[in-house]
């Protein structure tokens, strides 16, 4: 492909992106940073675990974006009493016809919410993230795909704990980002009520699901130069062990730090964004502004960092301070457009 082609090509998909974004934010007022979070996760094909109190647009959000690409969405509300069978689907005898007939599961969807993911026992909880993981269930012995693209945005709610099954450390980290959503501002929520209150908005479907995928593609071309890369193992090592990065007072409040699987998603999410921002190279940037919601999640405390009142966020912040970034990261990218 000539240099011609590839511009006209970044061109088109930073326009559809635009295009998607504009319609959501019709709909959706503020929530900007958790929008391109799923934005985000849609485009590098992962999975998003979003805390944060009831009422802040979760749903509506993944609901909008869903009916703006023209897929399919579902809602899950997850309770105690829930089994595997009414996530994945099931086998039904016919007596008319005596026959069995598979009855397919909420999980086949373009975007699925997992609502309240941390009220379901355990048994529940992994039957959904057997489906992340591996993309497809099996029913009585019959393997069934779900859709591509495929994203879960499993909630869970920060005040409420009694009742609740908290998601053990190993299965959390099949989820790319946790993300923390907030209270909207005073003026955010002085539109809120204007639009709930007012004349019903019409969403338009600007994009199909053939041209998400194309998307999708387009974001494994990004260019991320290995200073980078380096830069992000770096980063999920000094979790692991932070005497290496001269961080030893630290080392008291982490049991166990990331998992190459933080690394992978810190890198595919920053290709993601670099594509949203209009670029098709990675920059510092779009590596550290992840690395909060790309690794919260994944470093386990001592029971010490949780009576100092020692956050994930606190530590990660530290390590940034401390690990250096790269100084010169696009040298290869540009090395490699001059060859083209």
């Amino acid at each position: 492909m000539s240099t011609v082609d590839i511009q006209s090509s970044h061109a088109e998909s930073a326009a559809l992106m635009e295009r998607i974004l504009y319609e959501v934010k019709r709909v959706v007022v503020g929530q900007d940073r958790f929008l391109e979070r799923v934005m985000v996760a849609l485009l590098a094909q992962g999975h998003l675990l979003v805390e944060g109190v009831p009422g802040l647009a979760k749903t509506l959000t993944v609901k909008t974006l869903a009916n703006a690409v023209q897929g399919s969405f579902k809602r899950i509300q997850f309770t105690p009493d829930l089994v595997p069978a009414d996530l994945i689907g099931t086998r039904i005898y016919n007596q008319k016809s005596g026959e069995f007939s598979t009855v397919m599961g909420p999980v086949f969807a373009n975007l699925l919410l997992a609502d309240e993911i941390n009220r379901a026992p355990a048994k529940v909880q992994s039957a959904l993230l057997e489906v992340m993981q591996e993309r497809q269930v099996t029913i009585a012995g019959e393997t069934h795909k779900v859709p591509n693209p495929f994203v879960v945005m499993a909630t869970q709610n920060p005040i409420e704990t009694e009742g609740t099954y908290p998601l053990p450390e190993a299965q959390v980290d099949r989820f790319m980002m946790k993300v923390l959503v907030d209270y909207p501002s005073d003026e955010e929520e002085f539109v809120i009520v204007q639009r709930v209150t007012g004349e019903r908005l019409d969403l338009m479907p600007v994009a199909t699901i053939e041209q998400l995928q194309v998307l999708q593609r387009a974001c494994r071309d990004v260019y991320v130069d290995p200073a980078l890369i380096q830069y992000a193992v770096k980063v999920v090592s000094a979790t692991r062990d932070p005497g290496k990065a001269g961080l030893s007072d630290i080392k008291k409040f982490i049991t166990y730090g990331a998992s190459p699987r933080g690394t992978i998603n810190m890198v595919e999410g920053a290709r993601a964004l670099a594509l949203m921002r209009g670029r098709r190279y990675v920059l510092t940037e779009d590596i550290t502004d992840l690395i909060h919601d790309v690794l919260r999640h994944r470093l386990s405390l001592t029971y010490e960092a949780l009576a100092d009142g020692v956050t994930a966020d606190a530590i990660l912040s530290k390590i940034i301070g401390k690990v250096a970034a790269p100084l010169r990261p696009l040298q290869s990218a540009n090395e490699e457009q001059r060859a083209a």
